[in-house]
């Protein structure tokens, strides 16, 4: 089944007309990048070039994507819209409410047990309103967009941060908040400051040990967590061309590890095939039609300091294989070095857990590379010293997995075999012993590795390698192990060398698939009855926030300084959470629970002002919202990195916080909080942090001259009664402040409906 083929035809059926005006407009050669970008523009008129880093600009995707744990919030707050079904294509896939714990049919049905009503609130919500749903256990998003939805030079946004894994087909793929989805399946426009350019010119081609992993490893290293923020990371050369599709979406997907907007690679005959073996040979033959217009330019490619704003190049034919980690994806450590980085470190060299998959490497190619390794230890009667975990990403390639012998290799190292969902990389994993917080390694094939989001364990030191290097690794038991060099001692008391890993790209048998667990939508959802039940724990409808009165924001109190990395899992957690996300009260109080108070170093340990005494951070929120006080967080650089989660805006909006200051953002996050009413400000000196003490009190001194390009001003009146005056940049655009000024972007919507 071919989905929304004739949206794919408009869409490229007016792209080399785009293009062509964009060259114009622009006098220069084009990257993909700004292919994709000028021929989605919101009123389709190419008609002035756009400053990178600086312009905002209107969009219009050409569908949205949106995972179970999203998808709630997302669609709570499309209810409001006014809409009677989504204006454009869009899909929800329940992946993330599985927990991992026994084995795929066992924790599937226990997820369906405990989760059956959100599973039927958002199997009625998408039936009414026109939504393609994808049930439990039919895959993880992203792998199952790779194979259903991206197609190349489209456009596409998703709940979810990892979204950019569709990159691997040549899309422009964002990952985003609800709030956003909601605007553009509300058929509105859908606003980006239009991006800065990374080129990354691979050359050579990879062999050996070394898989696509390794480029995004690499890569991560360079740039770090935050080094491609604001950009739209583009890959190409030789190298480029000689990945395949799943190996192309890898290196994308783990892209917002380094803060990308997105990535992506131009359309080649790796991505031709992929389509064509996932059934999709009539949008292949689309592509071709306009092959030339799917990629940049020739000119760009051959001189990229000229057009992309930053350059990488990237010789696969000597790029080694890495592990990253732990506590962080950008701390790349080449295979060769491990060994001795880990003993000056002093990281646990026992490695108790192997665990292949996530969205990031769980194609049928990736089973293959770490079933070439597992076979070895199999054939060789090497004894498997790690634990052993699977999950494959899609059902279409669970079953295609089963049927060609991949799936029992693993067993018969007695791997377990997870649902076709999210399980560990996202803290759905009940680890048996990770409450005794006890120090330990594991080794995955996922894409970020920060405390306790595998296991909720904060002494889990998680690293991140190749599907075949986790095999390797876990085969041996070691995290100094290098399978390039090092050999392992077999039953029989034999030296054993593992050959290099070898995958298949495609079955030769091509995909199969009995069941998919796809939804197809009501044709009339009029009379479809949106599900939530009364007093639900797990759900809760909406109501809109409180508009702002114009006024200064006075007598705020310090919620909390937060010292360091505070990412979304440290404002709002998932793993056991999860189950709260389409209940915004009670959800929220998990708020910031993770995050560290600068002034005792403890989390989820605040002072409340009003009585002098510490306490949980949501606990001392609700205290000073109950006697009408607001607050306001102050962060350090990076806030809000990781998912795009929006529940990390909406609860502290929903808990009265009305301020968030910090040294820098992550994109997504800045995002949100302004879609949520929040006033995101950065400090103008970034040792004005400094300033902030326990007891202090905030009064915004400009805000009721709130305007685009204007700093605001915040009085801080110390304990002891002085005070300073600090200078705050922000970002917002005049329609930001409109949503600012009614409350929520999604408040404005609704305004402009009833116009």
């Amino acid at each position: 089944m071919i989905f929304d083929i004739d949206m794919i035809k408009e869409v490229y059926a007016k792209f080399p007309e785009r293009v062509e005006a964009a060259r114009k407009v622009t006098g220069k050669p084009l990257t993909l990048a700004e292919k994709i970008l000028y021929a989605h523009l919101w009123d389709g008129q190419t008609d002035k070039a756009y400053t990178r880093g600086k312009s905002y600009v209107d969009f219009a995707p050409d569908r949205v994507a949106m995972q179970d744990a999203t998808a709630q919030m997302a669609l709570l707050q499309f209810m409001q819209s006014g809409r009677k079904q989504a204006a454009v294509p869009s899909t929800v896939h329940c992946d993330h409410l599985i927990q991992a714990k026994i084995g795929a049919d066992k924790d599937l049905q226990e997820a369906i047990n405990k989760s059956s009503e959100v599973f039927n609130f958002l199997s009625s919500v998408s039936d009414k309103y026109g939504i393609g749903f994808w049930k439990p256990g039919a895959g993880i998003i992203h792998q199952v967009v790779l194979e259903n939805y991206a197609f190349p030079g489209g456009m596409m946004i998703g709940t979810d941060s990892h979204t950019v894994n569709a990159g691997g087909l040549g899309m422009v793929a964002i990952g985003v908040g609800g709030a956003d989805a909601v605007d553009v399946m509300a058929g509105m426009p859908w606003e980006l400051k239009f991006p800065k350019l990374i080129g990354v010119k691979l050359t050579g081609k990879m062999n050996g040990w070394t898989a696509s992993k390794d480029v995004i490893l690499k890569v991560a290293g360079i740039l770090t967590v935050k080094g491609g923020t604001g950009a739209i990371v583009e890959y190409f050369g030789e190298g480029a061309k000689s990945l395949s599709a799943t190996g192309k979406g890898t290196i994308c997907n783990m892209g917002a590890e380094v803060g990308a907007t997105t990535s992506t690679f131009g359309y080649d005959d790796a991505m031709e095939r992929y389509l064509r073996a996932t059934g999709r040979a009539e949008v292949a033959d689309a592509a071709n039609g306009i092959r030339e217009h799917l990629t940049g330019d020739d000119e760009v490619y051959a001189n990229p300091e000229q057009y992309f704003d930053q350059v990488i190049e990237i010789n696969l034919s000597e790029l080694e294989p890495h592990i990253n980690g732990p506590f962080t994806p950008d701390l790349a450590t080449p295979i060769s070095k491990m060994g001795e980085v880990a003993k000056a470190n002093g990281w646990p060299m026992d490695v108790e857990w192997g665990l292949i998959g996530s969205c990031t490497n769980s194609s049928y190619e990736d089973l293959t590379r770490a079933q070439s390794v597992a076979q070895q230890a199999v054939d060789k009667k090497l004894k498997t010293k790690s634990d052993f975990g699977i999950n494959p990403g899609s059902e279409q390639v669970r079953y295609t997995a089963d049927r060609d012998g991949i799936l029992k290799t693993f067993e018969d190292l007695d791997a377990t075999i997870f649902t076709n969902a999210c399980g560990p990389c996202i803290g759905q994993w009940a680890r048996t012993g990770a409450d005794k917080q006890e120090k330990n390694t594991i080794i995955h094939s996922f894409n970020r590795n920060f405390a306790k989001r595998a296991d909720g364990n904060p002494n889990t030191h998680a690293f991140v390698a190749s599907p075949e290097m986790v095999a390797a690794i876990a085969i041996s038991g070691r995290l100094d192990f290098n399978p390039l060099k090092d050999t392992l001692t077999n039953e029989n008391g034999e030296e054993i060398l593992l050959e290099e890993p070898h995958g298949i790209e495609l079955p030769e048998k091509g995909f199969a698939v009995e069941d998919s667990g796809y939804q197809e939508p009501a044709e009339d959802g009029s009379k479809v009855e949106v599900k939530v039940a009364e007093g639900s724990e797990r759900l809760e409808l909406l109501t809109p926030f409180e508009p702002w009165d114009g006024k200064n924001y006075t007598g705020m109190k310090l919620i909390i300084k937060a010292k360091g990395k505070c990412t979304t899992d440290h404002i709002s957690m998932a793993g056991p959470w999860l189950r709260f996300r389409g209940h915004l009260d009670n959800i929220s109080n998990n708020t910031l629970t993770g995050a560290v108070n600068a002034f005792n170093d403890k989390t989820d340990s605040v002072k409340n002002q009003l009585t002098g005494e510490y306490g949980p951070v949501p606990k001392v929120q609700r205290a000073y919202k109950a006697e009408g006080i607001k607050t306001i967080v102050v962060g350090d650089h990076n806030y809000g990195e990781g998912s795009s989660r929006e529940h990390a805006a909406m609860q502290p909006r929903h808990l009265g916080m009305a301020v968030v200051l910090v040294k820098s953002f992550a994109r997504i996050h800045e995002t949100n909080l302004k879609k949520q009413g929040m006033l995101g400000l950065t400090f103008a000196k970034e040792s004005d942090y400094d300033l902030i003490q326990e007891d202090d009190t905030f009064d915004t001194v400009d805000l009721d001259q709130f305007a685009e390009d204007k700093p605001i001003h915040i009085k801080i009146t110390h304990a002891d009664g002085s005070t300073d005056t600090i200078k705050c940049n922000h970002t917002y655009n005049e329609g930001q402040i409109a949503w600012f000024r009614a409350g929520s972007a999604l408040n404005k919507i609704k305004e402009d409906n009833k116009k």
